[in-house]
């Protein structure tokens, strides 16, 4: 007899408890072999293809395209071994010369290779069950608590950091309407609710209710990549008290500093260098001076983090949303493998190929909002991360030079930092520097 295997939602890594089906990548009734990518599911962090670690044929599919599952749900359920054609799919494993058994690779978080006691086998009926959908009540993810017994009613709630977030600010569940599938309540639901119950203290009213069902426009789910960049966002203006300071540069003599390394060498020379990729090896050498920028603060232990590398972010819009690639040890790379490297990973974002990895673990982000035609703005940190420079269009100015007035490129350069870290001096200090390496190439010689 068949072994009927349930795969179910593996942990993705980064804190991610749930994911989004994108496109299912096999049928029921295909034969998959061991490790195959079965599903591709979208994540608040990336794409990303699913290998089943079982080989054999699937006998069940749950959950369709956009529904969205939390890790520990089931996926889908595979007959497994030497078998006996399975009950409406007409062939067996062993007929299509499918392997059986279990990889030992993994994602993370769980292994392919578990022994036989802890696989779960599905009841005979189970085996020949047609694709179905997702089920009412999702199975919670490993490792968390299911939503308790309310003797008022049930409240939609998974996560038990959700329900501790209510606990703490004194929220009932039962008045939070959740935006989650099926009506779950999520973190971002009861940090809203926070915030109008907070602002309306303030002001000495009752909270308001939230508009109805009827009420016109159009509702969008936070969820994916634009929820999560609200979360962050959101917990970033809560706990980092930030500050902005700015000054314009005369980035005239680092555009022909460029121009003058990408006509060096002819066509042999390799890949232009980009002014991103400059003005990235500028921050690295700025860090290494202002080594409090590159750093986090742990407010359990009450402590400034001062972190040994530099892994940069730099922000970059896709169709998907506003996603913050990071080049990892910029602080080891010179500017030909810093630029090689992001046009790299630009390329992936837009392609939809990122992966949870190279999105997070970040120190310092380089915002280059030029690109939009603004010439200012003053950013939201990337938490938990200290400080953020912001790079405005380069753009032709009058500009004194030399003592006489002149059409220069001018840019704004601004720094965005947790004021926790360090202090105004320091950043200033930070940001002359970067300014200065923009009006005087050779001036970053020195580090290099």
């Amino acid at each position: 007899m068949a072994q009927v295997l349930e795969f179910k939602l593996p942990d993705l890594g980064e804190g991610l408890t749930e994911a989004e089906i994108v496109r299912w990548l096999v049928e029921v009734g295909d034969v998959v072999a061991i490790d195959q990518p079965v599903v591709e599911v979208e994540t608040a962090k990336a794409m990303v293809e699913v290998p089943c670690p079982y080989g054999g044929v699937v006998t069940a599919r749950f959950g369709e395209e956009g529904a969205e599952l939390p890790v520990g749900a089931p996926l889908l359920t595979v007959a497994v071994g030497s078998v006996e054609p399975v009950a409406g799919l007409g062939s067996s494993v062993e007929a299509a010369g499918a392997e059986s058994g279990a990889s030992g690779n993994v994602l993370v978080g769980y292994g392919t290779a578990a022994p036989a006691a802890r696989r779960r086998r599905v009841r005979p009926d189970r085996a020949s069950a047609p694709v179905t959908s997702t089920p009412a009540s999702p199975v919670p993810a490993a490792g968390t608590a299911t939503a308790s017994p309310d003797p008022l009613g049930p409240v939609a709630v998974v996560s038990p950091l959700v329900r501790k977030l209510a606990r703490q600010h004194g929220l009932d569940l039962r008045k939070v309407a959740g935006t989650g599938r099926d009506g779950l309540i999520l973190r971002t639901d009861v940090e809203s609710a926070i915030k109008t119950v907070d602002e309306d203290r303030a002001v000495g009213t009752e909270p308001a209710a939230r508009p109805g069902p009827e009420t016109p426009g159009e509702r969008i789910a936070l969820r994916g990549v634009r929820g999560a960049v609200a979360e962050k966002l959101s917990r970033s203006r809560r706990e980092i008290p930030d500050a902005t300071c700015w000054v314009d540069a005369d980035a005239t003599e680092l555009m022909a500093t460029r121009a003058a390394m990408n006509g060096a060498g002819g066509p042999a020379a390799g890949p232009k260098v980009s002014v991103l990729a400059l003005l990235a090896r500028i921050c690295t050498a700025a860090l290494a001076r202002f080594p409090e920028l590159n750093s986090t603060v742990d407010t359990e232990a009450g402590e400034i983090v001062r972190l040994s590398g530099v892994h940069l972010g730099f922000a970059a819009q896709t169709e998907r949303g506003l996603v913050v690639p990071v080049v990892r040890d910029a602080h080891t790379r010179n500017v030909e493998s810093i630029g090689a490297e992001i046009s790299r990973l630009t390329e992936a974002a837009r392609d939809g190929k990122l992966t949870p990895a190279q999105l997070t673990g970040g120190t310092f982000t380089l915002n280059n909002y030029g690109v939009f035609g603004v010439d200012g703005s003053t950013p939201i940190l990337n938490h938990p991360e200290a400080a953020m420079l912001g790079v405005g269009r380069i753009v032709p100015k009058p500009w004194v030079h030399e003592g006489e007035l002149a059409v220069r490129q001018v840019v704004q350069l601004s720094l965005t930092f947790d004021h926790r870290v360090c202090d105004g001096g320091t950043a200033g200090g930070f940001l002359r520097y970067v300014a200065d390496c923009v009006e005087q190439p050779a001036v970053l010689l020195r580090t290099l």
